[in-house]
C-alpha cells in the first residue's frame, strides 16, 4: 500500500501520474514510481523518498519521451525494506503492476515460482503477484488475471499493463479500494478520490473481483462472469480546492477549522422538527427494535468515537454496549446473534479490520449499521444501513474533523435509539437535539483558543512522557487526545481513567511529567480534582481543562484552559478541539511533519 494512480488518454501521462501521486502523499509512503508506455516499450522510473524526487528523475530521464498511458504508486513498506528494488511498479515478463494490499500466501507462491527457475528480484509480495499473472498469461489478459487471482490469498488492488497491449490498463481489486472515471481527456483510476478531483467530479467504485479495462476512449467493466455492465456513478460534492491547504500552513490546521461546517453538514439534515431523523438515509426505526445489545467496532480514532458512543447509548437507551477493537473482534469468538446491532465506524470505509468484523457479524445474523465518510466504500456496501458523515476530504493523517463528525453521528444514534426504546420522551429528545445542533457554534468559539494553547504546547514539546486523565466522557476523550499527541509529536503518551492512578500508574508521576487533566463533568468533577491534587503533590506539571462554571484554585494547576459554556454531555466536541490544537502545536514546535507522521498511513487497508 499506499497510493495508486493510472491514466490513459490524450494528456502527458508522466505529468498526470506524478501530479496524481502528489495528491496522494497524505496517505504516507516511503518510495514512489511510475511506469509508462513509450515507442520502445514500457519504461519504469522509481525511487525511495518523496514524489518531488521522482518528479526530478522523470524530468531528467524521460523529459522528451512522449507517453499517454501509465501507472504510478507511492509505497508504504509492508513486505521488504525501503529500497528502489522493492518500490513499485514491478515488472515480470510482459506484466507491469502496481499493488495495494498484502498477498498472504506469497511465500508459498515464491517457492513454486523458484522451482520453475523464476527468481524474483525484490523482497515484495507485489512482485510475486506480477510473476503469477505473467505465468498465467498466454495472450488473453483478462483470462490471465482471473486465473492468477484464484491463486492469490489476501487483499489487493491491482493496476496492470501488458507489454504487448499498449495504451491499455487493466484493474481488479479485492479488499483494497479503487475508484475510476472516464473524461474527455481519457480514463483515470486511483486508490482515492482526491486524485480524481482535478479531472472530474464523477466516479465509480470498482467492485471486488470485477475487471476494468481502461483505454483512452472508454472504461469497460466486467463482472465476475465476464459480462459487461455500466457501474453506478457517484458525484464528488467537493472540488479540488477542498483538497488544498486553503492558506493554512498544514492540512491538519485547515481541517481543525473546518469542523463547524462539517458538524452542521452532518447534523442538520438529520434534525427534522427538532427530532433525530434518519429517513433520508433510508433507515427506519426497525433497526433499533428487537435488539438487546449493541457492539461498536472500529480502529484508532474511530474506536475512540465509539467509546463516547457507548457512554451515550448506555446512559440514554439503557442497552448494554461493548466497544471492540476491530482487529481483535474476529479472534475472540464474539457473542453475536440476530438481536445484536453492530455499529462499525470508519472514515475511509476501507479499513480492512473493520470490514472483516462487519462481514463476520453479518454472517452471524446481526443487524449492521456503519458510520463512514466515503460513499460507495467497501464498508458502506457491505452494511445493511449506512450513516454518511459529511466531513469532506481529510488529507492529514491525524483525524480531526472526521473524528468529531463521527461523534455527532454516535450522539444522533443514541438519541434515536433511546427515543424508540421509550427511555427518553419526545421533549427530552428535542432538548438533546437542540444542544447537539449548537455544538458547531461552541466549536467556533474554542477555535479562538489557538494562541493560548500554542503557548502551553511550547512548554510540552520537550517532555518525554505525557499523561492524560479524566473520568467518564472525559476519559474516553483522553484516549483520543493521547493518540493524537503521540502519532504526530512522537512523545510517549498514555490516557488513564483518573481513579486508576492510585492502582499503580501514579508511580510514574515525577516533576518532569506533564499531566493533562480533563474535568468537565459535574458528577465526577470533585473526584477528578482530587486526582489532580494527587499528581500535583508529586510534582507533576498540570494542564487542567475545565468547564467555565468550575471553581479552581490557581495553585492546583500550571495552566488552566476554560471551555465555553457547554452542556456537560456535549463538552467532548469542544474539548476535542483543545486536544487537537495541543498535539498540533507540540508537533510544530518540534519541527515535525504534521500531516505525514512517520510510519503511518491515512487508510489502513491491510490487516
Amino acid at each position: 500500500m499506499c497510493g495508486i494512480i493510472g491514466y490513459v488518454g490524450f494528456l502527458d501521462a508522466k505529468k498526470t501520474l506524478v501530479d496524481g501521486l502528489q495528491t496522494l502523499e497524505y496517505r504516507g509512503y516511503d518510495s514512489a514510481g511510475i511506469s509508462f508506455f513509450t515507442d520502445g516499450g514500457i519504461q519504469t522510473i522509481k525511487t525511495i523518498g518523496k514524489v518531488s524526487v521522482l518528479r526530478e528523475l522523470v524530468h531528467t530521464q524521460a523529459n522528451d519521451t512522449i507517453s499517454t498511458c501509465g501507472i504510478g504508486h507511492t509505497r508504504w513498506a509492508t513486505h521488504g525494506g525501503v529500497s528502489n528494488t522493492n518500490s513499485h511498479p514491478h515488472t515480470a515478463g510482459k506484466v507491469t503492476l502496481i499493488h495495494n494490499g498484502i498477498i498472504e500466501n506469497y511465500q508459498e507462491l515464491r517457492k513454486e515460482l523458484e522451482a520453475q527457475g523464476k527468481t524474483p528480484v525484490s523482497q515484495t509480495d507485489s512482485e510475486i503477484a506480477a510473476m503469477v499473472i505473467d505465468d498465467c498469461y498466454s495472450g488473453n489478459p483478462e483470462e490471465a488475471i482471473r486465473l492468477a487471482t484464484t491463486k492469490l490469498v489476501g487483499a489487493y488492488g491491482f493496476c496492470i499493463m501488458f507489454e504487448d497491449i499498449p495504451e491499455t490498463i487493466y484493474a481488479i481489486r479485492s479488499g483494497s479500494p479503487l475508484v475510476a472515471a472516464h473524461t474527455t481527456n481519457g480514463s483515470i483510476i486511483a486508490s482515492d478520490m482526491v486524485a480524481l478531483v482535478s479531472h472530474t467530479n464523477h466516479y465509480f467504485v470498482l467492485k471486488e473481483k470485477h475487471i476494468a479495462k481502461m483505454t483512452n476512449d472508454e472504461i469497460l467493466v466486467k463482472d465476475e462472469y465476464g459480462d459487461i455492465y455500466s457501474p453506478a456513478i457517484h458525484h464528488i460534492s467537493w472540488d479540488v480546492g477542498a483538497a488544498k491547504k486553503g492558506g493554512y500552513e498544514h492540512f491538519m490546521m485547515k481541517e481543525i477549522h473546518e469542523q463547524p461546517d462539517a458538524l452542521r453538514n452532518t447534523i442538520l439534515p438529520r434534525c427534522v422538527n427538532g427530532m433525530p431523523d434518519f429517513s433520508t438515509d433510508q433507515i427506519s426505526d426497525d433497526i433499533f427494535q428487537n435488539i438487546d445489545r449493541v457492539i461498536i467496532t472500529a480502529c484508532g480514532s474511530a474506536m475512540h468515537a465509539g467509546l463516547i458512543g457507548r457512554n451515550m447509548i448506555e446512559r440514554l437507551a439503557r442497552i448494554p454496549v461493548s466497544v471492540d477493537i476491530a482487529s481483535e473482534f474476529r479472534y475472540q469468538n464474539p457473542i453475536v446473534d440476530d438481536r445484536t446491532l453492530l455499529i462499525t465506524i470508519s472514515q475511509s470505509g476501507e479499513t480492512a479490520d473493520t470490514l472483516a468484523a462487519l462481514k463476520l457479524a453479518k454472517s452471524k445474523g446481526a443487524k449492521t449499521l456503519s458510520v463512514v465518510n466515503v460513499k460507495g466504500s467497501s464498508v458502506a456496501r457491505e452494511s445493511d444501513y449506512v450513516l454518511y458523515t459529511h466531513a469532506g476530504p481529510e488529507i492529514s493523517v491525524a483525524s480531526t474533523k472526521a473524528y468529531t463528525v463521527q461523534l455527532s453521528v454516535m450522539y444522533l444514534i443514541a438519541f434515536r435509539l433511546a427515543y424508540v426504546s421509550k427511555q427518553i420522551s419526545e421533549e427530552e429528545t428535542k432538548s438533546y437535539m437542540e444542544n447537539l445542533t449548537n455544538v458547531a457554534s461552541k466549536v467556533e468559539e474554542v477555535l479562538s483558543y489557538d494562541s493560548q494553547i500554542e503557548n502551553i504546547a511550547k512548554r510540552l514539546a520537550k517532555a518525554g512522557n505525557i499523561f492524560f486523565i479524566g473520568r467518564g466522557l472525559d476519559h474516553a476523550l483522553s484516549c483520543e487526545g493521547s493518540l493524537k499527541l503521540k502519532e504526530i509529536s512522537y512523545i510517549h503518551s498514555e490516557a488513564y481513567a483518573a481513579g486508576e492512578l492510585k492502582h499503580g500508574t501514579i508511580s510514574l508521576i515525577t516533576d518532569s511529567v506533564p499531566v493533562i487533566a480533563l474535568a468537565t463533568q459535574p458528577d465526577v468533577y470533585s473526584k477528578v480534582i482530587s486526582n489532580v491534587q494527587e499528581v500535583r503533590s508529586r510534582g507533576a506539571k498540570v494542564i487542567l481543562i475545565t468547564d467555565i462554571n468550575a471553581a479552581v484554585d490557581a495553585s492546583l494547576c500550571d495552566h488552566q484552559i476554560v471551555l465555553p459554556e457547554t452542556s456537560p454531555l456535549f463538552t467532548p466536541f469542544v474539548s476535542a478541539v483543545v486536544l487537537q490544537y495541543l498535539a498540533y502545536y507540540v508537533s510544530v514546535e518540534k519541527g515535525l511533519n504534521v500531516d505525514q507522521p512517520r510510519n503511518l498511513a491515512k487508510s489502513v487497508t491491510v490487516e
